[in-house]
Parts: structure tokens; C-alpha cells; sequence
């Protein structure tokens, strides 16, 4: 009879910043790094360490000491270190599919770099898994995924229950993708440190191993059985080597080897006699009590959230598509700076970071990040955009009688939307500034109108700007100050080109054209789509006239009291909810033009200040959020709640902006929008994914709360009829089926402490300043041809942007396309160059259940198209047909990557 076989693998799960600030973590990761290289030269036994499956910890040691490089990068091609392939290891759900991809690219570039690639999908810590890993991770080649949490057993470390049904039987299972794709999935069914610390006297190993055996002989499908020697931020353990040699002194029967992943997971795969379970899509814990899924640090630092969106939207779909843009015509794709962007943005999504569940200190810190990324960005964006301009031929424009500008849409679909741009209309160089200052002043503004590229004269609103100082940096000179007399035009533009642009001008006219059309109607706006009626208590009864449904009283908010911390909501026992809808409100008109009516909602409601004081004692002394009895305060105070409601000329849905200045402390603020929906099913935006939920969650679940993760929209549907709820930055929703199947979307959750394991308080956590949230809420008829809700709510994320052009000769037309598709039910992700080439790299996603075909027009500019992957290998060619495409057919959930070499 063979021996099992004890797997110890030593690690330590490295949040880079957390219950510390970074620099203070990143010494205790020195120290780690130093002690694990000291073990490889002077302890054969002691034969490797992961580095938690993520390159930063090298780079931010290396930092330290670059001196290091060369041994580390000579301990990794040893199989001492074990790294990648994540850059970090991130929040899955707070970080959008394109994020997942750029983490991995970079991790595994530096992985090879540094000199091999772990290739084990590594989940530890993460608060849920989303669907679509497997088939991501698949694509990027790896051999098996492991994770932390998601599968019973589940508790807040994850330590073993005796009952309970289980979503797998055995700690290995098969985790699939919706796709059907999938890999060997194995669970720290007795968390990440069920080998820590393990020692090396007898009595006290023999104590140590009958219970540590018999918790993981309990879920083990096979011999060959995983030990996790560490745990968050886990010294190395230096006599690991003698604790080992004690082990099998005391246990003949088994065999203890210092292993690492790699080979476990070959034992495994190659002794799997046992049909193992298949579980698919997200692992987020549903079939539990509720209380520890941690989804709640969707809504902690709300800010934070509203930050990431803004830098992934600036990112992937800003700046990359437009340097393809500018690419195509001849600029340089800026490879190395869009990657300096992407890590510096993703130093922010490791868990604790992201998820806003680390001391105030931290998250000061990350803000500056967000910032600078932001920079690199809008500074990328500006340049692609003027190199553009700069080809485009508009010669055919007259100098001083127009003005032309280019709007750029970097959707995958052609869209209408309303563009405000700032336009120059005569600059003053050389000259003392004062003095231009004041001549610009002094100018007579001309009369315009705006037209199109075709000369068609369109609707706008010119105001005058004023004078504004501005200065050019050239390649080849000084930098050059001005002063400009400027106008800003705001108006709609109709039908810009799918990942294109479309020219405009603003032109002198003797007799500007006067517009006087209006969608404003008694009490509220309509257009061709909708009709919006706004209600004396500051509801909306919201119309849509495809379907014929009407949703009444939606739009109202909720304010409740939060006795939780940052991972965790907890509404104080006896608590009622505080509605707006209970108080009237006042509104105005406060823009009517032809292309857009806005109304603003005001409205007060009065709410507690904070909870009791004996919360803090209950923080400092460690009491269970669960059995915390803490009340809200009997003192109210006033909120002001301010709502911007828009409606565009062609727009499908009511745009929606809340702004309030938070002085209260320890509550949750949401919006509510009651469907009235006749449905028990609900789907979301997740990871390259529109994922289908219940209403209801698993008889298990004992939280009162049922918060769910959510990216840019949530929405449902009857047979006729539906709604979806798009956000910018709102990652926290909830279904509410006793409030006619409502979708509860969190605006701020203010909260005292981190929680966990001690006591960290967090006073900045209570968000007390000015804060806005903005949404759009889309009705839509089932099954109607003419607008598909989904794409709606992925451009709600993405601003139509302008630049201002001079008239010259160029060699690009006034409008263009660069990339024209079609495809029912599929949704492009991402364009982008491909790493260090020219090829450009296009990603779509089926977000449907059915079998799609995604038709491409074939390019005069392109060679050739080949099929690729997420980390973008040449995997096959693809031959276009003979009227010019190129079709594909896409499997349900199915990510697909396109190559397409010049």
C-alpha cells in the first residue's frame, strides 16, 4: 500500500498595503524575501517558496535592493521562488474584464522576465470568484486554478464546519466557466494556513498533525494531500526542514515533503481516481448563512470605486483605442507608457486596496495612484486625439470663418449623445500675456452656427467662455504661452461612427438659426423613446413606449443604519428605514434646449447623526457585528439630496445624478427603483459576463442583507418588458422581491472601523464630505430589434470626447470608422495594439446563452486576421469571404480575441 503524501508548501499571502500603510508592509516583505534566500544557500531542506502568485512583490523588493536581481532571477530558474502569473493579486468583481487581462499580460511578461511562469490560477484571499476565470485563465495556459473561497465550507477564514451540504464533495473539483470551458479547481477547503507554524518537538507535532490530518483527509480526493506552510504576511518558518524530518518520524505511513504547487498538482491530476464534482460560473458563497461573503466592501469607500471606473474607462476605453486610431495613421503606439499607466492603476486593486477595507492612511495613498495614472492617460488621450486632428483633411473649412473640431466615439457601436467643447476662436502668442489678455477681451465675438461634415446645420447652445491662458509644448521649442478668446458649444451628436469620429465646425453665419424645439412637457420630459412625469414626493413615473410599461414611483431614496465595518453591513436591530418618497420635494427646470431637458429634484430628509456611543465600545472591545446592539441616535440632522435628472433628444434612458454632502456618520444611503417586474431572475454585468442570478438567495442565507456585486448595470425582465439600471462606479446592488422587485443601488455606506481581526479604526471610512453618484435607468421592450439596453449601458460608461482641429491638408477623412462589426448579443471589450507590435488586438464577449456569429468587415489596411487568445498568441488564421467579412461563430459566454496584422 502506498504512503500519502503531505504536500507543504510554504508562502505568505502578501497584501501589499492593509492593517499598515505600504512602505511599512513593504519592509516586512524585505526581511521575507532576504530569510527566503538565505534558507536556499545554507538549507538543502529547505527547497522553495511561492511568492503568493503575483510579480509585484519582486518588483516592490527590488526597489529596495536591485542588487538582488540576478539571484533572484537565478532562484526562480532553480525552482526556488515560484512567481506569476497576476502583477497582483486583485478583487475579481471590483475589476472589469479588461483589468483581468492587462494583469495578466504583465504578469506574466515579468514572470518570463524574472525567469518562469508559475502557471497555477492563484485566488487565496479573493471575497468571490468570478464566472468567467476558468476560461480566462485557460486561454492564458495555465495548469489548475486554487482559491480561497467561494465553495462550502466557507467562513470568514474559511475554517472547517462538521455539517452542512457542500457545492463539492472533495477540496479538488472541476470549476467551469458558463462557456463550458474549465480547469482542475482546488479549494483551501481548511483555509491557507492549515500548515503554518508547524512544530518541530514531538509532543507538540503529534498534537498538531492528528488534527491538522484529519480536517484535510476529510475533503482530500486523492493521496496526495496540500498543506499551506504560512498565512497573511507570514514570516518564512526556519526550521521548516526539522519539522518536516519530525513528521516523518512520527507518521511512518505518510510521506511529508517540502513540496510546492507545481508538482502537487501533477500528484494530483495523475492519481485522480474519483469522479470529482463540477461546479460553474461565480463562486461567491450564495449557499451560505450570508454573513461572511464579504460583499460588502462593494459599497465601503464608495469614492475609491467611482475613481477605479473613471482610470479603467480612461485606459481601455479611452487611451488605447484612440493610440490605435492615431497608430493607424502613422503615430507610435506608446506601448511602454500605456503599460506604466495599467500598473500603477492596478497598485490599487489588490483586495484589501480596492475593496476600501485598510486603514485611512492607505487609502490616502491610493488616491494619489488613481491620480497619477490619470494623468499618464489624459495626457495619452490629448495626444492621440492631436495627431489625428492633425491628419484629417480639412482644407475644404475657410480660416477665420470656421472652426472645426472632431468627436470621437471609442464604443463598439455607433451612438448619438450630447458633447460640450471649448473651441478657440483667436489665440495671441508671442506677446506680454497681460496685454493679450486684455485685447482678447476687448474682441468682438462673431455669430455662428454649428454644422456637420456634410454642412448640415445643427441645433446648439454657444456660450461665450471668455478668456482663457493656455500654453504649447513643442517637440522642437520652448514652451509657448497664449491667450484665447473662447466659446463653448454644447449640443447632440447624431450617430457618430462605431470606434471612429466625425468632424464638425463652428461657422460665422450672418443670422444664426434659431431652434425652439422642446421635450419638456407639464411636470417632466418626453421624447420619441420615453416620457418622464416627476412626481410631488420626488419619484418619477418613468413611460416606455416600445413596451407600453410604465414603472411609477421609482427613483427614491433610503437611508438606514450601519453598525457593520468596511467588509461588513449590519443594520442595527429595530432599525426602519428612512424614505424620500415620504417628504415632498421641489423641482425646476433648468435646461431646455433642443437636444437635452434637465430637471432638478431638491429634497431634505432628516437622519440620525450617528449611531449610539456604545458602538464604539462594541468596536474597541471586539464585539461580532452580528450580536452588536447598538442603536442610531436620537439627534437628526438634515441631508440635502440633490437630483439631476437628463433626457436627450435620442436618448433611450433617463439620466440620473445625486449630489449630497454627507455630515452623518454610521448609515447607508440607496436608490431604490421598484420594477414591478412579474420575474424571480435578475441578470448583471460581471467579468466578460452578463451574468443570469435569482431574486431569492439559497434557504441557507440568514443575512437580512442580500447585496450582490454588480460592474456597469443590473437589470431584469418579463415577457415583454424590462429595465436596466446602468451605474458609473456603483458596484453594490440588491434585489428587493417584497418591494415590487426593486433594485436597490448603494450611493455611500459611512462606517468606523476596518473590522477583521483587531480593532482599526477608520474615521475617513465615514466618507463625511460632498459626494455624487450618477446612473441611467433604461427601459426596453423584450426582443426589440432597435435598441439592445445592454450596449446602452456600456456606453453610459464611455464620454463622447472632442478636440479642436486647424484647417490644413491631410490625408484622413472629416468621418471614419476603424473597426466595423456586427453581432446580436455580442459586446466588444477592448481594442488595443498588440504587446510590443503592431498587430491590433480586438476582444468581444457572447453575453448571451445562444450560439451568436460575429461578422466583421474585412480592412483594406489589414493583411491578415487570425484568431488569438487573452495574452494574445497567434492561434489560426481567418479567411474572409468573398463579399468582404469575415464571420466567426461564437460560442455562449464565449470570450473571443481577433488579431489583425497590418
Amino acid at each position: 500500500m502506498s504512503k500519502k503524501v503531505i504536500h507543504i508548501v510554504s508562502h505568505s499571502h502578501w497584501d501589499r498595503e492593509w492593517y499598515m500603510p505600504f512602505e511599512k508592509h513593504r519592509l516586512k516583505l524585505v526581511n521575507l524575501v532576504d530569510d527566503c534566500l538565505e534558507l536556499f544557500e545554507h538549507e538543502d531542506g529547505f527547497k522553495s517558496f511561492h511568492l503568493d502568485g503575483q510579480c509585484i512583490v519582486l518588483d516592490d523588493y527590488l526597489e529596495v535592493k536591485p542588487e538582488k536581481k540576478e539571484l533572484i532571477k537565478k532562484n526562480i530558474l532553480e525552482d526556488k521562488f515560484y512567481v506569476g502569473p497576476w502583477y497582483i493579486l486583485q478583487d475579481e468583481f471590483l475589476t472589469n474584464g479588461e483589468s483581468n487581462v492587462r494583469n495578466l499580460l504583465i504578469g506574466i511578461e515579468e514572470a518570463n522576465e524574472y525567469g518562469k511562469l508559475c502557471k497555477i490560477g492563484y485566488f487565496p484571499d479573493a471575497f468571490g470568484n468570478a464566472g468567467q476565470m476558468p476560461q480566462l485563465l485557460k486561454q492564458a495556459g495555465m495548469d489548475a486554478v486554487i482559491f480561497g473561497r467561494g465553495v462550502k465550507p466557507v467562513g470568514f477564514n474559511n475554517e472547517v464546519i462538521k455539517t452542512g451540504e457542500y457545492e463539492s464533495f472533495y477540496s479538488e473539483m472541476l470549476w467551469n466557466s458558463p462557456d463550458g470551458s474549465g480547469l482542475l479547481g482546488i479549494l483551501f477547503a481548511n483555509w491557507y494556513n492549515n500548515g503554518a507554524e508547524i512544530p518541530v518537538k514531538e509532543v507538540e507535532a503529534k498534537e498538531f498533525w492528528d488534527k491538522k490530518l484529519a480536517d484535510v483527509l476529510r475533503f482530500a480526493s486523492t493521496d496526495h494531500l496540500l498543506f499551506m506552510n504560512g498565512c497573511d504576511h507570514q514570516p518564512v518558518q526556519k526550521d521548516l526542514a526539522q519539522a518536516i524530518a519530525t513528521a516523518n518520524r512520527l507518521y511512518p505511513d505518510y510521506e511529508f515533503v517540502h513540496s510546492n504547487f507545481k508538482d502537487y498538482i501533477t500528484c494530483v491530476k495523475e492519481s485522480q481516481t474519483n469522479k470529482l464534482s463540477t461546479v460553474t460560473g461565480e463562486l461567491t458563497s450564495q449557499m451560505t448563512d450570508g454573513w461572511t461573503t464579504l460583499v460588502n466592501t462593494t459599497s465601503s469607500r464608495i469614492y475609491l470605486k467611482q475613481l477605479n471606473r473613471e482610470n479603467e474607462v480612461s485606459l481601455s476605453n479611452l487611451a488605447e483605442p484612440l493610440a490605435v486610431f492615431a497608430a493607424d495613421a502613422g503615430a507610435a503606439y506608446p506601448h511602454e507608457t500605456l503599460k506604466y499607466a495599467w500598473k500603477k492603476l492596478m497598485q490599487n486593486h489588490p483586495h484589501d486596496s480596492i475593496c476600501g477595507c485598510s486603514t485611512d492612511e492607505v487609502h490616502r495613498d491610493m488616491e494619489t495612484r488613481f491620480h497619477n495614472s490619470l494623468q499618464v492617460s489624459t495626457s495619452l488621450i490629448t495626444e492621440s486625439m492631436d495627431f489625428l486632428g492633425n491628419q484629417i483633411d480639412t482644407s475644404g473649412f475657410k480660416e477665420g470663418v470656421d472652426y472645426p473640431f472632431t468627436v470621437f466615439n471609442t464604443t463598439g457601436w455607433k451612438r448619438s449623445g450630447v458633447v460640450t467643447v471649448t473651441l478657440d476662436i483667436e489665440r495671441l502668442y508671442k506677446q506680454n500675456l497681460n496685454v493679450s489678455y486684455h485685447k482678447m477681451k476687448e474682441l468682438t465675438l462673431k455669430k455662428f452656427v454649428l454644422k456637420d461634415n456634410n454642412g448640415a446645420v445643427i441645433p446648439c447652445e454657444i456660450q461665450d467662455a471668455k478668456v482663457r491662458f493656455g500654453y504649447d509644448l513643442p517637440d522642437d521649442k520652448f514652451r509657448q504661452p497664449y491667450m484665447a478668446r473662447c466659446v463653448t458649444v454644447t449640443f447632440e451628436a447624431e450617430e457618430v461612427p462605431a470606434m471612429g469620429y466625425r468632424v464638425y465646425a463652428l461657422s460665422a453665419a450672418e443670422s444664426p438659426v434659431k431652434v425652439n424645439d422642446s421635450f419638456v412637457i407639464k411636470d417632466g420630459m418626453e421624447n420619441q423613446f420615453i416620457k418622464v412625469t416627476i412626481n410631488t414626493n420626488g419619484t418619477i413615473n418613468l413611460l416606455d413606449k416600445a413596451s407600453g410599461k410604465c414603472y411609477e414611483q421609482i427613483c427614491y431614496y433610503e437611508d438606514t443604519g450601519d453598525i457593520g465595518n468596511e467588509y461588513i453591513y449590519r443594520q442595527p436591530d429595530g432599525d426602519k428605514a428612512i424614505l424620500s418618497k415620504d417628504s415632498t420635494a421641489a423641482s425646476l427646470l433648468v435646461e431646455d434646449t433642443s437636444y437635452q431637458a434637465v430637471y432638478k429634484i431638491t429634497q431634505t430628509i432628516e437622519i440620525p447623526e450617528s449611531a449610539e456611543d456604545t458602538l464604539y465600545e462594541e468596536i474597541i472591545s471586539m464585539t461580532d457585528v452580528k450580536h452588536r446592539k447598538a442603536k442610531r441616535s436620537t439627534k437628526l440632522l438634515p441631508l440635502e439630496i440633490t437630483t439631476y435628472l437628463t433626457l436627450e433628444k435620442n436618448g433611450h434612458g433617463v439620466k440620473v445624478r445625486v449630489e449630497f454632502d454627507n455630515r452623518m456618520k454610521d448609515h447607508r444611503l440607496r436608490v431604490i427603483l421598484p420594477t414591478g417586474l412579474d420575474t424571480n431572475r435578475h441578470f448583471t454585468d460581471s467579468v466578460f459576463e452578463v451574468a443570469d442570478r435569482p431574486n431569492h438567495h439559497y434557504p441557507e442565507w440568514k443575512n437580512p442583507s442580500g447585496c450582490e456585486h454588480q460592474q456597469c448595470f443590473t437589470g431584469m425582465k418579463e415577457e415583454k418588458a424590462g429595465l436596466v439600471a446602468a451605474n458609473f462606479g456603483l458596484y453594490e446592488y440588491e434585489i428587493l422581491p417584497d418591494q415590487k422587485n426593486a433594485i436597490a443601488i448603494t450611493l455611500l455606506r459611512a462606517v468606523g472601523e476596518l473590522g477583521d481581526w483587531g480593532v482599526f479604526l477608520t474615521p475617513e471610512a465615514q466618507i463625511q464630505k460632498k459626494c455624487s453618484a450618477s446612473f441611467e435607468i433604461i427601459p426596453f421592450a423584450v426582443n426589440s430589434e432597435e435598441m439592445d439596453p445592454i450596449t446602452e449601458a456600456f456606453q453610459f460608461q464611455v464620454p463622447l470626447t472632442a478636440c479642436q482641429i486647424f484647417i490644413h491638408k491631410g490625408s484622413l477623412p472629416l468621418e471614419q470608422s476603424y473597426l466595423e462589426w456586427e453581432g446580436q448579443g455580442i459586446y466588444l471589450t477592448g481594442m488595443k495594439n498588440r504587446q510590443d507590435s503592431r498587430d491590433r488586438i480586438v476582444r468581444f464577449m457572447n453575453g448571451t446563452s445562444q450560439v451568436r456569429t460575429l461578422t466583421l468587415k474585412k480592412s483594406d489596411k489589414v493583411s491578415r486576421y487570425y484568431r488569438s487568445n487573452v495574452i494574445e498568441e497567434h492561434l489560426n488564421d481567418l479567411t474572409a469571404n468573398e463579399n468582404g467579412t469575415i464571420t466567426l461563430t461564437v460560442n455562449p459566454y464565449e470570450i473571443v480575441t481577433i488579431g489583425q496584422e497590418a
